[in-house]
């Protein structure tokens, strides 16, 4: 699914977005019960400091000289001081306990959804990456989740403990003077309508920013992945200024979401410090006249303070869950993303685990991206168990789109593909592609070492088995030369072998995987012609008792096949064996002159 159609999903932009997160909280609800409960005694006991204030100014400084009454009555000047430090403890502890308790929270879902995520991703069908590119996905895998972990692990539990500081603050401005909490609710009431549309800005903003930075990191995936043909033909400067412009590209975004932000840091902090500069001076008054008591306006101005760090933060968390918003509807929209190729909901077992019979029936077949192109028109073709067929024909001719439908990376438009008399639609993705073996024309190895590069053929395999499949690959030849053998790590993409040794790498692995039907896809298009002959040793020894199918340009790789079919143009044009092909004088017998010299 192409990233503009990610885009297009039923699911807006907002911050319901964030519910669908919840199911990665679930399981760890007994801390989160924890963390809130630690919340709920932190933000209690900040709510009692600025009472003891209240009394040990009014005890010390005030009328009061025997205070009875208050939080702190009865306690002598060095008490009141020694339980302000108990409280002051007390809150230190709660605090740090909530925050190792959120942010293992935060931690542990967040990985849990980097996995799901990417296991998604694992079961798309490569259709799925038509459009889509992989930096795009490592950057919603990286910098996506790290936003949410962010969010989940911190600032969701901040926003929480200043949304309780602010309510509890309110409550007790109430009960310390009336008239002036009326005078702070009525100014703030103001400020609620410009938070909330500067607010929706900064997320529309947010996600801009995300896609930007997702653009960046797909572009420097791509260029990265083929960095010696960029170098082979001097495009490093070109390439260098593609980066740079989308770079700034991302930051003029940025910017723009940050300048969106600063405005509302100021026009919050400019508001509410201004609320509380006006009650305070109409508080001095009523302290001044007698209506209050200088501990009660402290405590009120501390409780203020309360109010508009609690409201400070929230903005500045706002900003955070907004950010949030966007990349959790990134992720999502990964994570619900449906698998062009769906598996049956009751899978048939396969028949003959141990033998491939393979029957196409009036196969016809577009991709997607061309609709209205066959790549392969009513195709009709039976293999019998151990046979092996070669698929010629120029470029375009249908050859890799049967074997991207044997393995159903695509699903037929019309027709059907039967394994064993049974349709490969009716047996699990599992199942069916267990049978199949496939040797790649572009091998791909993994940064490992070649013992457990071999071994990706089937992991279950020992070390016996897997010299066994090198040594029948022809892999010893070159493995012994190497500097720790068949422990030596080969680099990423294979960089420290030739071209040839990746493609025996190859070939081992499928031949340790055992397969009854196997693939090759110009599987010896990359050696000489010294390593083409040792490799075809083996690959014969391989073939024995198994179904293969071979694609090949070189004609003269597939000589020895028991049946040639010849493909143009999606059709199947001619069959038959090499002899009776050449025979014929058809577009075979026209390759075989151009190639074989004959």
């Amino acid at each position: 699914m192409p990233r503009d159609t990610l885009k297009q999903t039923p699911n807006p932009r907002r911050l319901s977005a964030l519910k669908g997160l919840w199911p990665f909280l679930r399981p760890y609800w007994a801390r989160i019960a924890l963390a809130f409960m630690l919340l709920c005694l932190g933000s209690g006991t900040i709510l009692l400091m600025p009472l003891a204030f209240r009394d040990l100014i009014d005890f010390g400084f005030g009328a009061r000289a025997q205070p009875s009454d208050g939080l702190l009555g009865g306690l002598s000047l060095n008490g009141h001081f020694i339980a302000l430090f108990g409280l002051a403890s007390a809150w230190a502890l709660a605090v740090a306990a909530r925050y190792y308790t959120v942010s293992w929270v935060g931690e542990r879902a967040t990985a849990d959804l980097r996995c799901a995520v990417y296991a998604r991703v694992l079961s798309q069908s490569p259709q799925f990456f038509e459009t889509l590119q992989t930096g795009e996905v490592l950057s919603r895998l990286t910098g996506d989740t790290t936003l949410i972990q962010t969010v989940v692990g911190s600032s969701v539990s901040m926003g929480l403990r200043s949304l309780f500081q602010f309510i509890g603050g309110m409550v007790m401005l109430a009960v310390t003077s009336l008239y002036l909490f009326s005078l702070n609710l009525g100014l703030m009431a103001m400020l609620t309508l410009p938070i909330v549309v500067i607010g929706r800005k900064v997320k529309k903003l947010s996600r801009e920013s995300q896609d930007r930075i997702a653009d960046a990191s797909a572009l420097a995936g791509e260029i990265l992945n083929a960095m010696p043909t960029v170098q082979a033909y001097t495009q490093e400067q070109h390439e260098a200024r593609r980066f740079a412009d989308a770079a700034e590209t991302g930051f003029a975004t940025a910017l723009r979401r940050t300048r969106v932000r600063a405005a509302l840091t100021v026009l919050i902090i400019t508001a509410v410090m201004g609320t509380i500069i006006f009650v305070l001076w109409i508080g001095v008054r009523q302290v001044h006249d007698g209506i209050l008591t200088q501990g009660q306006l402290a405590s009120f101005v501390l409780y203020a303070a309360l109010v508009a760090g609690g409201v400070g933060t929230m903005a500045e968390v706002w900003g955070d869950v907004m950010r949030a918003a966007g990349a959790a509807e990134r992720l999502l929209e990964l994570l619900h993303a449906d698998s062009a190729i769906r598996e049956v909901p009751r899978p048939q077992m396969p028949v003959h685990p141990t033998q491939a019979a393979i029957s196409f029936e009036h196969v016809t077949f577009c991709y997607p991206a061309r609709p209205q192109t066959r790549a392969l028109d009513d195709i009709c073709l039976g293999i019998a168990p151990g046979e092996s067929v070669a698929l010629v024909g120029p470029s375009g001719a249908g050859k890799t789109s049967i074997f991207q439908l044997l393995l159903r990376y695509y699903e037929v438009s019309g027709g059907s593909i039967r394994l064993n008399g049974q349709d490969i639609r009716e047996l699990s993705l599992h199942d069916l592609r267990k049978g199949i073996a496939i040797v790649p024309q572009d091998p791909v190895i993994f940064s490992a070492n070649a013992l457990e590069n071999i071994r990706y053929g089937r992991s279950t395999a020992s070390d016996a088995e897997v010299i066994a499949a090198a040594r029948g690959a022809q892999v010893d030849e070159f493995i012994d030369r190497l500097p720790e053998g068949y422990q030596t790590f080969l680099g990423e993409r294979g960089t420290r072998l030739s071209g040839g040794q990746r493609q025996r790498i190859a070939i081992a692995r499928a031949i340790l995987k055992g397969a009854p039907m196997l693939l090759l896809d110009e599987a010896t298009s990359a050696l000489d012609a010294e390593s083409e002959i040792l490799v075809q040793r083996g690959l014969n020894a391989a073939m024995q008792g198994r179904t293969t199918l071979i694609i090949a340009h070189r004609l003269a790789t597939v000589q020895n096949a028991d049946r040639i079919v010849v493909m143009d143009r999606g059709r199947i044009v001619e069959t038959g064996t090499p002899d009776d092909l050449r025979r014929q004088g058809g577009l075979y017998s026209r390759l075989a002159a151009l190639q074989l010299d004959i």
